[in-house]
């Protein structure tokens, strides 16, 4: 980097120059990280979403981490689609809050045609409120896609989890390509993708990494790359799982900033647990979106208080919804 030349946008990354970047001496990686973070964002902005459970538990699909599997005994009671008009209360309420995007996911496979009418207008009202929108409902054909995107959807979140190598350790009932499908299903009906993966499932280090190199490899680039610390959830397979290391997460960060530079990184579920010292470690890894709320789904999020709080503490503020990438 030199001058105030900017990073460049890459989508040709191999596996040995983004593990070779991963692994540099701790304070480089961070600097590198925050110098690509300064050139696209304020670095004291951090965007603010909020994640409501539409439709909760029953999923028939077998991913290890999962409390809403119909696999494992989690506790988690199978629910109904909630009403419209009970996602549009929740609505309102994340937009009080100072919440500028609304994302409703659904424990499903995918979506069946006869409940589309009803998340088209979810989609739709949401987005009169004046909140920007995100849904995940599992695998999408092109023709769910395309009619959530003609509701207004802007962003569809589908995580690829993991790396492909790993991917079948975690989930058997669908393949990585599966998931890549509906990517190009979600950014060929004219969507933004929200797309990351999950830390502290038995994966290595070279796991996080090839993870992140076949995001970076897509184009466009995710607009939005949730990192999300394993919530360790009774009564699935992952339950008694050892913690991911704290330093190789931070670096997981930085390295998602180093080669999506213009994506929001969203510090995403897990939160729960992690000390203030240690978001503060992921906002300077060039982390700038979250969750906030007492919930995502159905495992704990750090109150509003707490946030506040921190934001206080650290000097920073909610990014404005009109905030894009320079």
């Amino acid at each position: 980097m030199h001058g105030t030349q900017k990073t460049a946008l890459r989508h040709d990354w191999k596996l040995e120059k983004a593990q070779a970047i991963f692994g540099q001496p701790f304070n480089d990686l961070i600097f590198e990280a925050q110098t690509v973070h300064r050139q696209f964002f304020d670095a004291n902005e951090v965007q603010v979403s909020t994640l409501l459970s539409i439709k909760t538990g029953g999923c028939p699909e077998d991913c290890s981490y999962c409390s809403q599997s119909s696999h494992f005994d989690t506790g988690v009671e199978a629910t109904k689609l909630m009403d419209v008009d009970e996602v549009l209360d929740g609505a309102r309420r994340a937009k009080e809050g100072g919440a500028t995007r609304y994302c409703m996911g659904a424990a499903w496979r995918s979506p069946k045609d006869r409940d589309m009418d009803d998340l088209c207008d979810m989609v739709s009202q949401v987005r009169d409120m004046g909140l920007e929108t995100c849904m995940t409902l599992g695998m999408l054909t092109d023709t769910q896609a395309q009619r959530l995107a003609d509701a207004g959807l802007d962003y569809y979140n589908h995580n690829i989890d993991t790396s492909r190598d790993y991917y079948d350790q975690i989930i058997t009932t669908r393949t990585f390509d599966d998931r890549l499908e509906t990517l190009q299903n979600v950014r060929e009906a004219g969507m933004k993708v929200c797309c990351g993966g999950i830390l502290g499932m038995g994966e290595q280090d070279g796991d996080r990494v090839s993870m992140l190199v076949t995001l970076a490899n897509l184009d466009p680039h995710p607009e939005s790359v949730p990192i999300n610390m394993l919530m360790k959830i009774d009564g699935t397979p992952l339950a008694q799982q050892d913690d991911a290391d704290a330093l190789s997460f931070i670096r997981t960060i930085a390295l998602a900033r180093i080669l999506m530079p213009k994506s929001m990184v969203r510090l995403s579920a897990g939160r729960e647990h992690m000390s203030d010292e240690l978001q503060a470690l992921a906002f300077l890894a060039g982390a700038n979106s979250i969750f906030v709320g007492d919930k995502l789904l159905t495992t704990k999020n750090p109150g509003k208080e707490r946030d506040s709080q921190l934001f206080d503490r650290l000097g920073l503020s909610p990014m404005p919804l009109t905030s894009t990438p320079a």
